[in-house]
């Protein structure tokens, strides 16, 4: 790994890192997530959500490294079994919060920072679309000249998981944040949540 901090050229490691921030901080499912949870949960609960996200991510940068991403991209079996999967997660994380699993509940992130944590690395382990983006993204950046391919994508995917997990749990306080100044709306905040949460499980079925 030394070998390639040596001869990785400067110029196309910040191409990468600016790439990278670009995509971390356009939002997507991930932010939609986080900013659900720290609406219904406070800025804690948007911070661990984030967190968990971002060790999701880490989850699909090894899969990639060892190559299984790959072979679960070749198998439309495998990727319809986390399709499903994640969109019913999403869709128990909806009714849940429709039902005032949040700020309604009482339940604030602080309380339950563990919970947050897990249901964001659940919710982004399960998104095939994820695994798909590193697939996609990471091997743009390695070449077989710096090192080998491997130690790359490895070493590649830690930093671009660092910067998205770092903007993630920034919007997630910043939703908990906001969402906590409107504590006499929980119920409504709730509800915005599991109408986010219902939207994400949509789109990843639809895409």
């Amino acid at each position: 790994m030394h070998e390639f901090f040596i001869s990785y050229p400067l110029t196309e490691f910040l191409t990468f890192l600016v790439a990278g921030l670009v995509l971390n901080l356009t939002p997507g499912a991930d932010v939609i997530f986080a900013t659900a949870c720290g609406l219904s949960g406070g800025p804690r609960a948007g911070i661990m959500a984030g967190l968990g996200v971002g060790l999701g991510g880490l989850w699909h940068v090894g899969l990639a490294t060892l190559g299984i991403s790959a072979l679960i991209a070749a198998e439309p079996a495998a990727l319809a079994a986390l399709r499903y999967g994640g969109a019913a997660y999403l869709l128990w994380l909806a009714v849940r919060s429709w039902r005032g699993g949040g700020l309604a509940a009482g339940t604030r992130g602080a309380r339950h920072p563990s919970g947050a944590l897990w249901r964001g690395f659940v919710t982004n382990a399960l998104n095939p679309k994820v695994a798909l983006f590193v697939l996609a993204f990471l091997p743009q950046f390695a070449h077989p000249e710096y090192g080998p391919v491997w130690v790359q994508i490895l070493l590649l995917g830690l930093v671009f998981s660092l910067t998205g997990t770092v903007v993630t749990m920034s919007y997630g306080a910043l939703a908990g944040r906001f969402g906590a100044s409107l504590a006499r709306g929980a119920g409504k905040l709730d509800k915005i949540s599991a109408v986010l949460f219902t939207g994400l499980a949509g789109k990843l079925l639809l895409d």
